[in-house]
C-alpha cells in the first residue's frame, strides 16, 4: 500500500499569490521546500473542477517550457529542493474572484498525489 501524503503538506508547494492570468491562459508557481522528488507523470490541471486537456498543460524550469505530455517514467519531472517551477494551462480564462486549481502527479512508490489550492488571480 502506497504511503499517503497529507494534502496540507502538498499545498505547501504552492507559492501563494503566484496565480496569474496570461495572454493564452494562466500560470502559477510551485516551490519545493519538502524534499527532492520526481514525478513519473503529471496529471492534467483542473480549474474550478473543470479538467484541462493534458496537451494544454505546461511547466517551465529555468525559463524553458515543456508540455505535461513530455513527462514519462524515463524522462521525469524533477521537483528539486528549493527550486521554483512554473505550471500553467493554455486556452482557458480564469474567472474573477477566488479560483481553485488542482495539481496532480504520479510519484514512484507513492502513486498518484494531488492537491488543490485556492487563490485570487492577478493579471500580467
Amino acid at each position: 500500500m502506497p504511503l499517503q501524503v497529507p494534502g496540507f503538506l502538498l499545498r505547501r508547494l504552492y507559492v501563494r499569490g503566484s496565480l496569474r492570468r496570461t495572454d493564452d491562459g494562466f500560470q502559477l508557481e510551485l516551490k519545493n521546500t519538502l524534499g527532492s522528488g520526481y514525478a513519473r507523470r503529471l496529471l492534467p490541471l483542473a480549474v474550478n473542477g473543470g479538467v484541462l486537456t493534458l496537451d494544454s498543460c505546461f511547466f517551465e524550469v529555468d525559463g524553458e517550457r515543456h508540455a505535461f505530455t513530455d513527462v514519462t517514467p524515463e524522462s521525469p519531472f524533477s521537483l528539486a529542493l528549493n527550486r521554483t517551477s512554473v505550471l500553467g494551462g493554455t486556452g482557458v480564462s480564469l474567472p474573477e474572484g477566488v479560483v481553485e486549481v488542482t495539481i496532480g502527479f504520479e510519484v514512484q512508490g507513492l502513486g498518484e498525489l494531488s492537491f488543490s489550492v485556492k487563490d485570487t488571480p492577478a493579471s500580467d
